[in-house]
Formats: structure tokens, sequence, C-alpha cells
């Protein structure tokens, strides 16, 4: 027995099929078929981020040495009537102390100029230690994931900074 499906032409991609005889000269149209694929994508959540802020407060008290300058003013009497064309004496400093001579004039037959008084000026400095109590703030962000469904699946909570102290 022989199988008359063995004998006949084949093309490939159609086995089952019978294929059809072209004579020379004889043109025919095949379609040809071509798959395409395409993809679509669609917005879905999975969860959403929360982000808040705890602050945190410290105590702390601030030391400083705080600089005031103190002035002391003591009246010289001089009384010494300056000499025909002597210059009169300008504000001067001497060993820390600062000088203004005070002048007048008076009338006498005659004008002259007496050196009636100087005021010395001596400057001293003390210092004074003293605390201030102050709140100081730092916030931390947390950051949590959330489900779908409202549940807090993860939670990023930073690590207290070393104190530092100034």
């Amino acid at each position: 027995m022989s199988d008359p499906a063995a004998t006949e032409p084949h093309l490939l991609g159609m086995q089952g099929e019978h294929a059809a005889e072209i004579a020379v000269g004889e043109t025919v149209t095949l379609p040809l078929i071509a798959e395409t694929a395409r993809i679509d994508k669609r917005a879905v959540e999975t969860g959403r981020m929360r982000v808040s802020t705890r602050t945190e407060t410290t105590d702390q008290i601030l030391r400083e040495t705080l600089h005031s300058d103190m002035v002391g003013v003591t009246r010289v009497a001089i009384n010494r009537t300056l000499s025909e064309g002597e210059v009169p004496p300008v504000v001067r400093e001497e060993g820390g102390v600062t000088i203004i001579p005070v002048l007048e004039e008076i009338l006498v037959v005659e004008k002259r100029l007496v050196l009636k008084e100087e005021v010395h000026i001596r400057r001293t400095t003390a210092g004074e230690e003293v605390e201030v109590p102050v709140t100081l703030r730092r916030q931390h962000a947390v950051v949590e994931r959330v489900s779908p469904d409202g549940h807090v699946t993860q939670q990023s909570i930073p690590q207290p900074a070393e104190e530092t102290k100034s």
C-alpha cells in the first residue's frame, strides 16, 4: 500500500494541505501572513510613601565671658598760665590714660591763656561669666512605605546624631 500524500508535492509550512501546480509563465499571488505584538501598560498602585518630621528638643546651658569697659574720670588742677606764644596742649594719651586739656581765657590788662585743669580718663576692663539656658530643636524625617490596603510595610527612622558640645 502506498500513501498518496507521500508522493504529492508539499510547500514548507503547509503540511497536510495540497499544493497547487503552476504552469510555466503563469503568475500566482500568495497572501502572506504576519503577526504583530503590542504591549499595553497601565498604572497599578503597589503602595505609597509617607514622609513626616519629628522634632526633638534639648536644653543646654550656653556659657560665655562678657567683657565690659568702665571709665574713671579724675580732674587734675593745673592753674598754670601759658607764656606768650606757647602752643596750647592737645589731647594726648600717656600710659593708657587719655588726657584732655581744659583751657580758659581770662581778661586781664592783657589776654593770657591759663591751663585750668586736665581731665584724665582711665579705662579698665572686667570679665563676667554668664550662663543662659536655651532650647535647641532638631528635626528628623521619618519615611514610611504604605501598602494599598493602608498598612505600613517599611519604615525608615534616622539614627540620632552624636551630640556635639561647643
